[in-house]
């Protein structure tokens, strides 16, 4: 036998058993993750949307306290912000915000009113009357 082979077959001899003359195969890479682009941009929102959310919000309020006192009109509120969501909501984004304007407004008055009671026919009273200012000073000033 010649000498390599004879080192050879006294390696494998004292390998552990299973062990193979062959290269371990390297560990699975971890798969990298696509990369993610960033949101596009949201176009920046008219002049007039901190006034648009406040209309928004006093919706919201309008339509908790005119069904809590059951008024003829209180689905034209949901209504009037469903009109006002499909003019305005031109992204997701925009969408989203006068949505949660609206809750907000809905929300903070169901906190506090649990019934009809003159307060609560007084609070949308004076929020019906701030809406149709803003709402006339938004058309009067944007509107077309």
């Amino acid at each position: 036998m010649k000498r390599g082979a004879l080192i050879a077959a006294i390696l494998l001899a004292l390998a552990p058993l299973g062990a193979t003359a062959q290269p371990r195969p390297a560990a699975p890479a971890k798969p990298v993750p696509p990369r993610q682009e960033p949101p596009p941009a949201e176009p920046e929102g008219p002049v007039y949307e901190p006034q648009l959310l406040k209309l928004s919000e006093i919706i919201g309020s309008l339509a908790y306290l005119r069904t809590l006192c059951g008024a003829a009109e209180a689905q034209h509120w949901h209504d009037r912000m469903t009109a006002l969501v499909e003019a305005e909501g031109r992204t997701p984004q925009r969408r989203n915000r006068l949505t949660a304007a609206f809750n907000r407004g809905f929300k903070a008055y169901a906190l506090t009113h649990r019934t009809c009671t003159d307060a609560s026919q007084e609070a949308a009273a004076r929020l019906a009357g701030e809406g149709e200012q803003l709402s006339r000073a938004l058309a009067g000033r944007y509107g077309g």
